[in-house]
């Protein structure tokens, strides 16, 4: 049927015989400048922060207990919340948000179980609202910690400000002040409270839609009252609460807060981005190359609308670019248990690094370069080449705790690198490129049939139900001798065939695979000929064995040139070979072609 060019389309479009499509808009505004303003940044034409790499670990905070918990749908028990401390303390979190103690007893008893059962090296951090009655809640909850952090915060954009609490910028500065003072009288200057070590954390929320130069006078504001020092500096969190531009404008907001806030070695920098436009570990790297010193964040995500950035996401970058996190991963499948467990929210079968996909290969070429990609690793390691490099694999599963039969797995669209990865990684066995792209058919025709893909202990069953056919005929023995007049090897063998009778075979040729060929050529009344012969070792030392992989070709009953494989495992390579050769002599009889 004939099927018009695109070109010949356009022409007869353009002669008016028809009309072209017009794109109708429904709900979107056709021209949505009418109703939304870009984002206005802050002025920053000497940026620094494009030409700097992130050479080191910031501070990471945890909020999957706070910030994380209340976007839940179902908020953890306490014995959940109690599972997940402790699990962020062995990934090794030093600073740790637990709760909103004045929320709800059940938080306020909490936060009493973190202090008592916290390392001494782990801040606990707590947030409160700028109301008198719920601070003194909030330092009451953290009392006799060894480390302690109050986090207070207000919204201080236009729109927060002008909207939501009619307050003008000489108002929230006022108010910024008065609660740092009294913060700073419940804590630090209060006599009584002096076995532990406090930290303030002030956050002018909504940062990101903040006028920068306002977020700056605010903070020296709280400064100035709370009077940091360079042993423990005043945590100036400045969150992207609503992400509302590209990551490039938070990273010149960030930069331009460091170098305009005074005393910068008495502040803490962090970040806390929000993910409303998918950038959030995109923003998160550019406020660190901009300055910031630490991060906080939720494992995998989690957090209110699309969530809080991905702290195993930014962490695992900066892992597989050679920068220590400080952070352990090492197994991830136990994070992922417990995270999904407790916040009744799947991690993504996507998910960077945490996703159960991220590591498996369905395509074919990206399975045969990942298989060629793993041979070349282990050459450069013999080497004492140790970095990694290898295709569609940015870091190595073993780091995590994953195994490599998740790399590849194996379904009606997988190619030859896929079944013959998962051959040699489950038997040992390194296919020729030949034997994969047979193998690789059979494995297609198998998945297609099923409507799914296969596991690796159903490839390695078909693989050798297959070309390790071990019945009706089997090998008892053999002897190879040499000819004394024409120095030609012979071969007398002796069958078992599956009635438990022997059959005795001979022939000769070159050596004891030509000779066997021409005796089983003999007996079956098929002359065989060698295609393909490849062998290598499994094992090493005196217990190693020798796989060999043997193609055969023969003419069978209907005339046609046919071609079969067979594999044999022996620590003897003429034994190998030969039960290579049997492997083809059985499937033939399988499928009646020939006759005992």
């Amino acid at each position: 049927m004939f099927k018009p060019s695109f070109r010949v389309f356009q022409k007869v479009v353009s002669s008016g015989r028809i009309p072209p499509v017009k794109l109708a808009y429904k709900n979107m505004l056709k021209d949505p400048s009418t109703k939304y303003a870009a984002f206005k940044g802050v002025k920053l034409p000497n940026r620094v922060w494009p030409n700097k790499s992130i050479e080191k670990a910031p501070r990471w905070l945890s909020t999957d207990l706070r910030d994380g918990n209340q976007s839940l749908p179902d908020p953890m028990s306490v014995e959940e919340k109690k599972e997940y401390f402790h699990k962020l303390i062995e990934i090794g979190f030093k600073e740790i948000e637990v709760s909103f103690p004045s929320a709800s007893q059940t938080d306020f008893d909490f936060t009493r179980y973190a202090v008592e059962h916290a390392p001494e090296d782990v801040s606990i951090q707590v947030l409160t609202q700028s109301r008198e009655p719920l601070i003194r809640r909030t330092v009451e909850s953290v009392k006799g910690a060894k480390k302690a952090t109050i986090h207070t915060y207000l919204a201080t954009s236009d729109v927060f400000r002008d909207v939501v609490f009619n307050m003008s910028q000489d108002d929230a500065i006022a108010k910024a002040i008065e609660t740092t003072k009294l913060v700073k009288s419940l804590t630090k200057d209060d006599p009584s409270m002096q076995e532990t070590e406090w930290t303030l954390e002030f956050s002018p929320e909504c940062f990101s839609d903040t006028p920068t130069e306002f977020a700056v006078k605010i903070c020296e504001a709280v400064k100035k009252v709370w009077e940091p020092t360079k042993e423990t500096p005043l945590i100036f969190n400045l969150p992207a609460t609503v992400e509302v531009a590209s990551p490039n404008v938070y990273a010149d907001q960030i930069e331009y807060f460091c170098n305009h806030i005074s005393e910068r070695e008495k502040v803490c920098v962090s970040v806390h981005c929000h993910n409303d436009r998918g950038c959030g570990v995109a923003a998160t790297e550019l406020g660190l190359l901009a300055g910031a010193d630490r991060v906080e964040g939720c494992l995998f995500g989690n957090g209110e609308r699309t969530g809080n950035v991905d702290l195993v996401t930014v962490a695992l970058n900066m892992y597989t670019n050679g920068v220590s996190p400080e952070l352990d991963f090492s197994e991830i499948e136990s994070i992922i248990e417990i995270s999904e467990r407790c916040n009744k929210i799947p991690v993504h079968d996507r998910a960077p690094y945490g996703g159960s996909l991220v590591v498996c290969a369905f395509s074919g070429s990206h399975q045969d370069a990942i298989k060629k990609g793993f041979a070349k690793q282990d050459e450069r390691l013999a080497k004492g080449d140790n970095i990694w490099a290898i295709p569609y694999l940015p870091l190595d599963p073993k780091d995590i705790g994953r195994s490599y039969e998740a790399v590849i797995r194996v379904n009606s669209q997988s190619g030859k690198g896929g079944a013959a990865w998962v051959i040699l990684r489950s038997l040992g066995l390194d296919l020729p490129r030949q034997l994969q792209v047979a193998f690789s058919s059979t494995v297609q025709d198998r998945a297609d049939s099923l409507g799914r893909e296969l596991k690796s202990e159903e490839i390695t069953t078909l693989f050798k139900s297959k070309y390790c056919i071990t019945s009706p005929i089997s090998l008892k023995d053999f002897e190879v001798t040499k000819n004394k007049i024409n120095n030609d090897r012979e071969i007398y063998a002796v069958l078992n065939n599956a009635n438990g009778e022997t059959i005795n075979i001979k022939g000769q040729g070159n050596g004891p695979i030509s000779s066997f060929i021409d005796a089983i050529s003999k007996e079956f009344g098929v002359l065989f000929e060698v295609i393909n012969y490849t062998e290598h070792s499994l094992g090493s030392g005196t217990q190693g064995q020798a796989a060999t992989y043997i193609e055969l070709g023969y003419v069978n009953s209907h005339g046609q040139n046919v071609r079969r494989w067979g594999c044999g495992i022996d620590s003897d390579v003429s034994e190998a070979s030969i039960e290579a050769i049997l492997t083809v002599v059985n499937s033939l009889i399988e499928e009646q072609e020939i006759k005992l």
